[in-house]
């Protein structure tokens, strides 16, 4: 069933109206989330911990997210936008980009509020995900009335574009070529040590801390002198997402991918194999291996260790 066209002239009324007047942070400013958040992203600046903490910056969406519920002090306008895109077939979204600016530090305790405006909503637009438009809001978050930082955040509301029976089949049967990996100058010594099947770690030689993924420079210390050493190939399950969706050609979901915590304490991003996607568990020992995916390229990946 066909839907009716919709005016762009219609959309671009919503830029400038409110999406959000006061609405307020389900919790305040706090350590458990901060620690979270810290351990996720391996973050260990200490400006994040002890009585004086503060809040990562990067953290600045978080203190407004509601998670599964509703949005209360979310304007009718935002949702009238929304359920006019739907009705034409735009019923797809995804986020595209976002950009922050950081005016005071958040601390633990720090009651948080925000307003929005619809800043944005673009002409018809042709991506490869589909045809939609783009619609950016501004956010403000404030502490006791004070402005703390500001949050663009762009949305993609699209029709999904027809995927052909070839390149449907291609993604179900993984038969299609992986995307080569990005070697440049800072991690090009990690991928030579893969060529040689050895997963190589760096470790900073003022400070000897050993980081992953490779940086040009310590993120302890700042030193810029670094040599590697050879990883055991041991680990345990961190963390874990299974992949269902979208599909992809060379990748045949569902697949496991593992945060990878090494016995030398880094952790990395890698594929988990060796049992179905649904029987991963965090915990899990796994090894070390390395899968050549076709005649150019082999990955490191880890196999669950049974038994143990």
């Amino acid at each position: 069933m066909g839907h009716e066209p919709l005016a762009y002239e219609k959309l671009k009324t919503f830029e400038g109206r409110v999406a959000a007047t006061e609405a307020a942070g389900l919790d305040p400013v706090n350590a458990p989330m901060i620690r979270h958040w810290c351990e996720a992203m391996g973050d260990t600046n200490p400006a994040y911990q002890g009585p004086d903490a503060i809040a990562p910056p990067t953290m600045l969406q978080a203190w407004t997210m509601a998670g599964l519920t509703s949005y209360e002090g979310r304007s009718p306008a935002h949702d009238e936008l929304f359920g006019l895109l739907d009705g034409a077939g735009y019923t797809s979204v995804v986020a595209t980009d976002c950009e922050q600016e950081y005016l005071r530090p958040l601390r633990p305790g720090d009651a948080i509020t925000y307003d929005s405006v619809i800043e944005s909503v673009s002409p018809l637009k042709t991506t490869k995900l589909g045809t939609g438009h783009f619609i950016t809001t501004r956010m403000n978050v404030r502490v006791g009335g004070e402005i703390a930082g500001t949050h663009l955040f762009r949305i993609l509301k699209y029709t999904p574009a027809k995927r052909s029976s070839t390149s449907s089949g291609a993604a179900k049967k993984g038969t299609g070529r992986r995307p080569r990996p990005v070697v440049n100058r800072d991690n090009a010594g990690f991928w030579e040590g893969v060529a040689d099947h050895r997963l190589l770690i760096q470790r900073c030689r003022a400070c000897e801390t050993l980081r992953f993924p490779w940086l040009p420079g310590c993120n302890r210390c700042g030193g810029q002198e670094w040599d590697t050493v050879e990883a055991s190939g041991e680990g345990t399950v961190y963390s874990y997402v299974v992949m269902h969706h979208p599909p992809f050609p060379a990748f045949a979901p569902p697949y496991a991918v593992g945060l990878i915590e090494l016995a030398e304490g880094v952790r990395m991003v890698s594929n988990v194999v060796g049992v179905p996607s649904d029987k991963v568990r965090i915990g899990m020992p796994v090894r070390l291996e390395f899968l050549a995916v076709d005649d150019e390229l082999e990955l490191p990946v880890f196999r669950v260790v049974e038994g143990v």
